[in-house]
C-alpha cells in the first residue's frame, strides 16, 4: 500500500550531503519526493512509497550521512498525492 510521509531532521545536516545522500537512499528503496532544505537548518522530506521502504528511509534518517549529526526526527503521515515520478533534491 502507498503512503506518503513527511520527515523533518535536525541536527547538524545542512552543508553534509544530508539532501543528495537521502535521495540515493531513497533511489535504493524506489521511494518519490524530494529533500530540501528548511531556512532553518533543518531537513525536509516529502516520500511516497511503500510501508516498508518509508519506514527503511525514516531509520536511515535518523543516522544521516557519515558527516551528519542528526539531532531529532519528526515524522507525520500525510495524504497520498501519487505525483511524484523520481526523487528530488530542491
Amino acid at each position: 500500500m502507498q503512503q506518503r510521509i513527511k520527515i523533518i531532521v535536525a541536527g547538524k545536516v545542512q552543508g553534509v550531503f544530508f539532501r543528495a545522500s537521502a535521495k540515493k537512499q531513497a533511489d535504493l528503496l524506489g521511494v518519490r519526493g524530494f529533500a530540501r532544505n528548511l531556512p532553518d537548518g533543518r531537513v525536509e522530506i516529502i516520500a511516497e512509497g511503500e510501508q516498508q521502504a518509508l519506514r527503511q528511509l525514516t531509520e536511515w534518517c535518523r543516522r544521516g550521512p557519515l558527516l551528519a549529526r542528526v539531532s531529532e526526527v519528526s515524522v507525520a503521515e500525510t495524504q497520498n498525492s501519487d505525483h511524484f515520478t523520481g526523487f528530488d533534491i530542491h
